[in-house]
Order: C-alpha cells, then structure tokens, then sequence
C-alpha cells in the first residue's frame, strides 16, 4: 500500500482482485462467474476492515468463533451482510451462534445438529446447514469421514427447522495440487450422490477453497469459496 492510499481503499482493490480471480477460475473451467459465490473469512480481522470490505460489495462473511461473530455482527448490522458459521461450532454457543448466523457449515456430527434443531423450533425459524467433510483424513481437521457423509446428511436433512443447503470441507494442507485436487473431487462426488436423492436434492451447495488454492475448487466445481487472506491480509494473532 503506498503512503497515499487509504485501508478502505485498498480493501476495495483488494476485494475486486479477488472477483476478477475467482470469475477467471470460473472461466477457465467452463463455468459462469455467476454460479461461485465468495463468502469472506472475518477471523481476527477488525470491524473497520471488515466493514470496508462489505462497502466494497461483499455480501457474506464467515466466523470461526463464535465469540467473534457476537462481537462483530451488531456492529456491521446496518450493512446487513449474511453471516455463517464456518469454524467448529461448541454445543454451548449454538444459542449465541443462531442469534447472528443465517448458515452453520460445520455440522459434523448429530448431536450437534439436534442441538440446533431444538433451538430452531424453539425459536420458530429455520436455519441453513452444511455437513463439513474431511476429505484429506488430516486428525487436524474437523470433519466426517467421506463413508459416513451421506448418512448423516440424510439424517440431518430430517430434522425440524434446518435446511440442509449441501457440503463443506477444508482441503488438503499439502504443496500436491492433485492431491488437493483430488479432495475437491471426492467432495462433489457426494454431493452429487446427495442432490440424486429425493429427501436431499436441495443440498447442492459445494463450500470448498480458500485463498491458496480457490482454482482448484472451482475446477472441481465449488459453488463457494471461503476467502481471508487475499483480502485481509495475513491474519493477527
């Protein structure tokens, strides 16, 4: 950023880069821009730069704690942007979590689904949900193993008060693009499987790449990228 240059402003350069990247990933694959949406990654990003980039023309903002998500989404509320639950979501915070989050992705087992099935009906609204799938097999990474996915899918799309939206997974932490690749695949592989099926046709929302390797995603056909640091900038911790 040169001396001249504002944060908001490079924030906006920032966030058009970013359209531009993913709408050529797009083309490349023989898709259209139109059908990858880009969901940004608020995670320890202050509320001004996050702002800056919702003024810019981002729509969705995704927090892995839940902590943070409270703390942010009352300020940004007059922008109104959707928030999701992207990081694992604790039992004990499914309450604060619904009070912001339009969509939780990181539904990984049933125990948190009924959960939050509960708290929907006793709220009277609904709620949309990803099963997050961990296709690489890291023990790092949250997750249901791609043989148990469709299974629990179909269980969750069962439950009062959530609409089961489609799948998200995190990729492999690994410099072999085929291997990652590959990850990306399987995931529309089950993807595939669920919208094949009556109870699960709705489910066709494929949450996959992040900044590192979103081209990849998209070949493989995401339909959401989860995007931090090529518009925020190295995360502080």
């Amino acid at each position: 950023m040169s001396s001249t240059d504002s944060p908001t402003a490079e924030i906006a350069r920032r966030w058009q880069a970013l359209t531009e990247r993913v709408a050529s990933a797009a083309h490349a694959a023989g898709r259209s821009p139109d059908d990858v949406a880009v969901l940004l990654a608020s995670k320890t990003t202050p509320v001004p730069v996050v702002r800056a980039a919702v003024e810019a023309g981002a729509t969705l903002l995704g927090e892995n704690r839940v902590q943070e998500l409270v703390a942010k989404a009352p300020e940004l509320a007059d922008l109104d942007p959707t928030w999701h639950v992207i990081g694992h979501l604790q039992s004990n915070k499914v309450n604060a979590a619904l009070r912001w989050a339009r969509c939780v992705q990181s539904v990984d087992d049933l125990d948190l689904a009924r959960r939050l099935s509960r708290r929907c009906e006793v709220t009277d609204r609904d709620l949309e949900v990803m099963v997050q799938v961990n296709v690489s097999g890291e023990d790092t990474k949250s997750g249901v193993s791609p043989e148990a996915a469709l299974d629990l899918a179909a269980s969750v799309a069962a439950l009062p008060g959530l609409r089961l939206t489609g799948l998200m997974t995190i990729g492999a932490h690994s410099p072999d693009t085929g291997l990652v690749r590959a990850g990306y695949a399987r995931l529309r592989e089950l993807r595939d499987a669920l919208v094949g099926q009556a109870a699960t046709a709705g489910a066709t929302v494929l949450s996959m790449g992040m900044s590192g390797d979103l081209e990849l995603a998209v070949a493989e056909g995401a339909t959401l990228v989860r995007v931090g640091t090529a518009v925020f900038g190295p995360r502080q911790v």
